[in-house]
């Protein structure tokens, strides 16, 4: 039984490390993302920029405080949602947190915002949950987020 029971352990083992031949590399996961997103800058006419990273953003209250750095603590509210419209996560209250502690999207989008501003942030995978996703975000999905900054310290 134990043999059996061994056995078992280690065909489980050499399955889930083997490579998938269906899964999607990052670059191809990338520039599918990128054309979902452009899909639906166009498709809900809205006027972006575009950080080098492949973050689109989209400033929608200047703000008049401060600009957080990439290690700011921040006080926001936000909606993050998939481009269809879903709802995956959103603050009940205004939440503060350190920016080093949220993903490398969320992190940029912030640092082109001053306080008492909001943005819309459009990002692909890579710069949102990657390959892996979280919850109830599926791997390599391209995510947005609609958020408010009230504070960054």
């Amino acid at each position: 039984m134990k043999t059996l029971l061994s056995i078992g352990l280690c065909l489980l083992f050499f399955i889930s490390c083997s490579d998938d031949d269906n899964s999607e590399s990052e670059a191809e996961a990338f520039t599918r993302n990128q054309k979902e997103l452009e899909a639906y800058i166009e498709a809900n006419d809205l006027d972006v920029e575009k950080s080098n990273s492949g973050l689109y953003y989209i400033i929608t209250t200047e703000g008049e405080g401060a600009t957080p750095t990439t290690s700011s603590d921040v006080t926001v509210t936000y909606k993050g949602y998939f481009l269809d419209g879903t709802v995956f996560d959103q603050s009940s209250n205004e939440i503060k947190f350190n920016l080093g502690q949220v993903i490398p999207g969320f992190r940029e989008g912030i640092s082109y915002m001053k306080e008492g501003g909001s943005a819309t942030l459009l990002m692909p995978a890579r710069l949102a949950y990657g390959s892996r996703g979280s919850g109830s975000i599926p791997p390599n999905t391209a995510i947005a987020f609609d958020i408010e900054l009230i504070a960054t310290e």
